[in-house]
C-alpha cells in the first residue's frame, strides 16, 4: 500500500509517532512546519548517533584506564642504593627533620601522584562503527522501520527536496534544502538499504539537479556528499548515474572556470572515488538489507561492477586529463581505499 506524501500511516510506537509528526510536517508547503519536521528527523538521528558515541567513549575511557594501571604497576617506586645517598649528602638538616615531619602518602595516592608525572598523550576522538548500534534497542527498531516503505525517511526527504527545488527560485529555500541533504546524508550511512532509493531514475535526476550551477556552491557541495554516500556499495546506483549523464555533469562542473573553490575540490574528490575499484552489493548493508531492497523497489542482482580500466575510458569522454587523477590516486590514495 502506498501512503501519500500529505498522509502519515497510524503510530504504533515512540518512535513511529515521532516519524508521523515529523513526516506531516515534511509535507507541509509551509517553511517553519517544513523546517520543524527537519529539525524533529535531524533530532531523531542524532539520538541513535549518541548511542553508539556513548558507548564507544566507554569503551575508550576503559581502555585507556586500563593501559595507564599498566604502565604504573610496571614503573619502578624504589630508587637504587646510591640515590638516596647522595641526596643525603646534599640535603641540608633542615630539609632533612621538613621530611621526617611529612606525613608518607598511602600507597593509591602515590599511584595518583605517579600517573598524573606521566607524559599525556593528546586525546583521540573515539570512532565507532555502525555494527556498535546493533544492540541498541532503539536502533534496531530505527532499522526495522527503516526497512519498509512506510516510515522510510530517506524516501520522504528526497520528497521534500523535490517541493524545496521547485520552489526555490529566489534561493529562499536554501537553508532547508542544505537540512534535507544533510539529514538525507545521515540516513543513507545509518541505513544503507535507503541507498537503493537512488537506482530510480526519478531520484539519482533529483541529485543531478541540485548540481546545477543555478544552485548555490553551498547546496552543491552538500549534494556531492549525498551523491558519495548514495553510490559506496551499490553499483546499481552508479550505473543509474552513468546513464543519466551523471559524468557529463559533473566534469562540466569540474572543468567551469565559475565553479565555486570549494565546490571544485569536492568534485574532485568524487572523481577519485568514482575510479576507485567497485564493491559489489550488500557488502557494507548491516542486517535486514533484503527486506529494505524489497521495500524500495530494487531486484536482487541488478547492476553489476564495472573495472577501473572500463570507469577511466567513460570518464575520459568528458575529461581528457583523466589519467592524471588515475596517477594520483595509485600514488597517494586520497580517499584511503574506499572505493564505490
Amino acid at each position: 500500500m502506498i501512503i501519500p506524501a500529505h498522509c502519515s500511516p497510524p503510530a504504533n510506537s515512540k518512535m513511529e509517532t515521532l516519524l508521523s509528526v515529523a513526516f506531516d510536517n515534511l509535507a507541509s508547503f509551509d517553511g517553519p512546519k517544513v523546517k520543524k519536521g527537519l529539525r524533529q528527523v535531524e533530532g531523531l538521528l542524532a539520538q541513535i548517533c549518541l548511542s553508539a558515541h556513548a558507548a564507544a567513549e566507554v569503551a575508550a575511557a576503559a581502555a585507556a584506564n586500563k593501559n595507564n594501571n599498566a604502565t604504573v604497576s610496571s614503573s619502578p617506586t624504589t630508587s637504587s642504593p646510591k640515590q638516596p645517598q647522595q641526596q643525603q649528602q646534599q640535603s641540608s638538616p633542615r630539609d632533612t627533620a621538613q621530611q621526617r615531619q611529612q606525613p608518607t602518602p598511602p600507597p593509591q595516592q602515590q599511584q595518583q601522584q605517579q600517573s598524573q608525572q606521566l607524559p599525556q598523550q593528546p586525546k583521540q576522538k573515539p570512532k565507532f562503527l555502525l555494527s556498535d548500534l546493533t544492540d541498541d534497542a532503539a536502533f534496531r527498531e530505527f532499522f526495522k522501520l527503516q526497512d519498509g516503505f512506510q516510515w522510510n525517511i530517506a524516501t520522504r526527504l528526497i520528497q521534500t527536496l523535490d517541493r524545496l527545488l521547485a520552489k526555490s527560485d529566489d534561493g529562499s529555500m536554501d537553508v532547508l534544502m542544505l537540512s534535507a541533504l544533510d539529514s538525507l546524508q545521515g540516513v543513507l550511512l545509518l541505513h544503507p538499504p535507503s541507498r537503493l532509493l537512488f537506482s530510480r531514475e526519478q531520484s539519482m535526476n533529483l541529485l543531478l539537479d541540485l548540481l546545477e550551477p543555478v544552485n548555490c556552491p553551498a547546496i552543491q557541495s552538500a549534494t556531492l556528499l549525498v551523491l558519495v554516500v548514495a553510490l559506496v556499495e551499490t553499483p546499481r546506483n552508479t550505473r543509474s548515474f552513468e546513464n543519466l549523464d551523471g559524468l557529463l555533469t559533473v566534469s562540466s562542473i569540474f572543468k567551469s572556470r565559475s565553479t565555486a573553490r570549494d565546490v571544485k575540490f569536492k568534485t574532485m574528490e568524487f572523481l577519485y572515488f568514482y575510479l576507485m575499484p567497485e564493491t559489489p552489493s550488500g557488502g557494507g548493508s548491516n542486517g535486514g538489507g533484503g527486506g529494505a531492497e524489497v521495500a524500495v523497489g530494487g531486484k536482487p542482482g541488478e547492476g553489476g561492477t564495472l573495472s577501473q580500466q572500463t570507469k577511466q575510458e567513460m570518464l575520459r569522454r568528458h575529461l581528457p586529463n583523466v589519467d592524471e587523477l588515475v596517477k594520483d590516486l595509485q600514488q597517494y590514495a586520497p580517499l584511503g581505499g574506499a572505493g564505490a
